[in-house]
């Protein structure tokens, strides 16, 4: 269950202030509606002798010993690209400060023409340039060739290479521009700039996710209206009912490049879209379908967009806060020698990035928990109004391809931002066993 807005977050946040782009996806393919049938293991059949336990541990035998020790070592595998992907990064940026090589980005820029703003224009699209080639190596490893290698992913070198170029063009555009306003700020509030960037900061994820369902999102996919059917009238009816605004589904088509399942209800302010890929379309069931999209539905009923923003925005202020403490104590130590005078030279942009990515490191499973509760939160409300409690457990079934079904509690305190498979189904066995009389 693809949290889109969690996504969005995550990935401007990165944009606003590091420039990295990342992979996304162009696909072409028919979206017809499903027609695979919703099998319930015997186990977690309804009848007066249904057990909540026993219906998850037959939902859960449901994947082979050898499956789950594929998708365990997907997900342990990320554990440690997390670490190498941080530790990459912050290789990135000394070398960028070491070499000076920021700071002659930083003279060059000083070149073209007299504002200082344009000035930090020309000296973010070298940074995103150069950032984003010199990360090229470990981009293509974990978006290409190890989604390939566990049967994740269906594109083309050559088209992935086309969509990474295209996010390219996009974190050049829009990141420059918005390093431009945090260098503004930070150039004029002086002491309080981490305050007012915050601020800014939060403009501007309101930006980018109001803009995303229209603008952002079709530049990597096509997105069609679904067919009039009992599909479509079920997704409109659930939606009416629940008072999300639009007259229309739509699908996009994400199969020519992942196998991945996923669905959304994602922008506001007049640019809200129901939406979903047609691997979901094509891999599962009406019910299953019914469940996610009343999931999705449940992150806008719930306002999870707005809080998700403030709530980042909060964390975001802690980490500006951090910046501005360790910054000027990094530049008294090794400012001279890199080059950099202050804060507000976009040359010391390499060390912002460094101190920000630390203590994002560091605040992972603050972060990772933020998201966690908002969709537990969506898993709820889903259930409730889909009353699809098997079509719940059976998606989050389907996820365990690159989900560990059953992590341990560290583990989920640490590095899960979603509920495991196994809570998921134990709730909507839970649900199912309260509501049996109810259920469709």
């Amino acid at each position: 269950m693809n949290n889109f807005r969690a996504g969005l977050l995550a990935g401007m946040a990165l944009l606003i202030i590091f420039g990295v782009s990342s992979p996304m996806a162009i696909a072409q393919a028919p979206a017809p509606e499903s027609v695979i049938t919703l099998e319930i293991p015997d186990g977690a059949k309804a009848g007066p002798d249904f057990d909540v336990d026993k219906a998850t541990e037959a939902y859960i035998n449901l994947l082979s010993e050898e499956a789950r020790a594929r998708s365990d070592a997907y997900m342990e595998g990320g554990y440690w690209l997390k670490l190498w992907g941080f530790l990459y990064g912050i290789g990135v940026a000394w070398l960028l400060l070491a070499s000076r090589l920021s700071a002659g980005m930083r003279k060059l820029s000083e070149r073209v023409g007299r504002w200082r703003w344009l000035h930090t224009v020309v000296y973010g699209i070298q940074y995103i340039l150069i950032a984003t080639l010199m990360s090229f190596p470990l981009t293509v490893y974990q978006g290409y060739f190890r989604e390939h290698s566990y049967d994740l992913a269906t594109q083309s070198f050559g088209a992935w290479m086309g969509d990474w170029f295209t996010s390219l063009v996009v974190a050049v555009l829009f990141g420059s521009a918005a390093l431009t306003l945090i260098y503004a700020v930070i150039r004029k509030a002086s002491n309080s700039w981490w305050v007012w960037g915050t601020g800014v900061s939060i403009l501007m994820l309101m930006f980018f996710a109001v803009i995303s369902p229209v603008y952002l999102s079709p530049l990597f996919n096509d997105y069609k209206a679904l067919e009039d059917g009992p599909l479509r009238t079920s997704i409109m009816s659930m939606a009416h009912a629940n008072g999300i605004p639009g007259d229309d589904v739509y699908w996009f088509d994400a199969s020519r490049q992942t196998t991945r399942i996923s669905a959304n209800v994602s922008g506001f302010l007049g640019t809200t879209r129901i939406s979903l890929n047609d691997n979901l379309l094509k891999r599962t069931s009406i019910e299953e379908i019914e469940a996610v999209m009343g999931h999705e539905m449940g992150h806008y009923v719930l306002n999870h967009s707005a809080k998700l923003i403030i709530n980042f925005g909060l964390v975001l202020a802690f980490g500006f806060a951090f910046v501005a403490w360790g910054f000027n104590r990094a530049l008294s130590r090794w400012g001279q020698d890199w080059g950099v005078s202050g804060v507000g030279d976009s040359a010391g942009l390499p060390l912002f990035g460094a101190l920000l990515s630390i203590y994002f490191f560091v605040a992972t499973p603050v972060t990772n928990g933020i998201i966690r509760v908002h969709e537990a939160e969506a898993d709820n409300y889903g259930i409730n109004v889909a009353g699809q409690a098997d079509g719940f457990a059976r998606v989050a079934m389907r996820l365990s391809e690159y989900r560990k079904i059953s992590p341990g509690p560290l583990e989920l305190l640490i590095f899960y931002d979603h509920p495991s498979g196994r809570d998921r189904v134990y709730r909507s066995m839970l649900w199912k066993s309260e509501n049996q009389s109810s259920e469709p």
